[in-house]
């Protein structure tokens, strides 16, 4: 039992918590309290050992510590994927501390709460803000766990709030295109970047809903006849470091590719050679762009050149190093294709960068082709372009929009490079394909009784593969419908086949 302390002028209750240790009876501040009697220090010594007995007892010195203290130790004992350490360190750093940082964990309260929340609202997305007060409750609640404070103030409690129902945090519809958008944004993107690497990559996209760090992350020894398989990805950290780890949520998994695809695949390995990365010493099929490209509106290149003038870039080399090797109305041919791109020589003699990057292919590649728009400061501004060959040539350099005769137009305003992991999904469904395969093909996982007597067939991964070519030939038939050739090298040879194939 409890028993009390003489202390001079006053007594302090004093009750046991472990063999040789006492504790003492303090306020809700963690001073002493100084009884003036014996009886009423033994009394309070009695009730506070009672109540530690119940686990109702807790030191008052205990969420005294600051959000900011603790939430750096928090981190430092994770032990998570480089992705989710990075987002946590991003949302904590950005969107907790300059709001938490100093108050002690014990001081939060419900109402700080829902005051920083109804702030973030005001400058960021719902499902943005939704996410940061996961991070905050999940610190909160281990520090609960650790018995620091006695609940979690970020905890959100039912039937309060707006009578919203699920759309209360209902981000935007995702926007998807068909088998002929991504066609003709896989041409686009090409056509941006200068090379035919981009088509096969966003098509491979399109076609088999493989994740941006799947694709980037996609190494030459996963090809296989008739199928790649998925066992690792390329995550971009915000020091430009990319990290090679599993694939999301451990979704390691083969997809089979329609023959017409397993061709376009192994055709661009064997014309871009791939060879090891510096980074990781792994080959991957694709590569990044080159350095002083990564803007994409630094200059024309030399096969921008070449498709305006309709030659080859060593022809275009020989105009630039060689004239005597060429004919007086190749030369000219050249030299005025020159003059209309604006290209000026030496300015993209440079290395290719080992892999892609992120915001430089979505937003200087991909979202242009898409929107048929350049981001810039201030307000977008069109992709100037030369109207011939069709779809038209990008013009880069100085006074561009002035050199220019002719822009695209949208596609699918608002699709983002994850957009064809949607369509892909959108397409599968459209073609009537078991659940199975679809979860399947996408990494997903069905964790119900029913997904457990599914399994996928031969026959369903055939009526797929057909399904999937019959989608590509009528995107090509419809391509062709537009224009009988295309500036992209890959895409030409793609339309004269189909072309060929077609005649009686």
């Amino acid at each position: 039992m409890g028993f009390a302390e003489k202390r001079g002028s006053y007594w302090r209750g004093r009750f046991k918590t472990a063999p040789g240790k006492h504790g003492t009876v303090v306020d809700a501040a963690g001073a002493v309290v100084k009884f003036p009697t014996k009886r009423e220090a033994k009394r309070a010594a009695d009730e506070a050992e009672f109540a530690f007995r119940r686990g109702k007892w807790r030191d008052p010195g205990l969420g005294q510590e600051t959000f900011g203290e603790y939430a750096s130790r928090w981190y430092a004992a994770q032990d998570l994927a480089a992705s989710t350490m990075q987002s946590y360190r991003r949302h904590i750093e950005e969107h907790l501390l300059p709001d938490f940082e100093d108050k002690a964990l014990g001081g939060i309260l419900r109402t700080d709460v829902a005051l920083w929340e109804k702030k973030e609202k005001a400058r960021y997305a719902a499902t943005s803000v939704k996410t940061w007060r996961a991070v905050l409750h999940l610190i909160l609640a281990d520090a609960v766990d650790e018995g620091l404070i006695e609940a979690n103030p970020a905890t959100t409690r039912r039937g309060r709030g707006k009578r919203a129902g699920r759309s209360r945090n209902r981000g935007p519809e995702k926007v998807i295109t068909d088998p002929l958008g991504a066609l003709l944004i896989a041409e686009r993107a090409a056509l941006l970047s200068g090379r035919d690497d981009e088509f096969v990559a966003v098509i491979l996209m399109a076609f088999t809903g493989m994740r941006w760090g799947e694709v980037v992350g996609l190494e030459t020894g996963f090809v296989r006849p008739g199928a790649v398989r998925v066992e690792w990805q390329l995550y971009q950290l915000d020091d430009g470091e990319m990290v090679r780890c599993p694939p999301k949520d451990d979704s390691y998994r083969t997809i089979d590719l329609p023959p017409w695809l397993t061709a376009l695949l192994a055709d661009h390995i064997a014309r871009t050679k791939p060879t090891p990365c510096s980074c990781h010493g792994k080959t991957y099929v694709f590569r990044g762009q080159r350095a002083a490209r990564t803007g994409g509106h630094h200059g024309a290149k030399l096969v921008d050149v070449a498709r305006r003038a309709g030659t080859s870039a060593g022809t275009v080399s020989n105009v630039l190093n060689h004239p005597d090797r060429v004919t007086e109305s190749t030369r000219l041919r050249v030299e005025k294709a020159i003059a209309d791109l604006g290209f000026v020589r030496g300015g993209t003699i440079v290395g290719h960068t080992p892999h892609w990057r992120r915001s430089s292919f979505a937003t200087w590649l991909f979202a242009p082709a898409v929107s048929g728009r350049y981001p810039a400061r201030g307000g977008s501004r069109p992709v100037p372009l030369v109207g011939e060959p069709w779809p038209g040539i990008p013009v880069r350099g100085r006074n561009s929009q002035g050199r220019a005769d002719a822009c695209w137009a949208p596609i699918a305003k608002g699709l983002t490079p994850h957009g064809l992991r949607h369509t892909h999904r959108t397409v599968m469904e459209d073609l009537g394909t078991e659940k199975v395969l679809m979860d399947d093909r996408m990494g997903h996982f069905d964790g119900s009784v029913s997904a457990r007597y599914a399994h996928v067939t031969p026959g369903m991964r055939q009526r797929l593969r057909a399904g999937l070519t019959a989608q590509w030939e009528a995107a090509l038939d419809a391509r062709l419908s537009m224009h009988p050739s295309s500036p992209v090298d890959t895409l030409d040879r793609l339309l004269r086949a189909r072309a060929a194939s077609r005649e009686p």
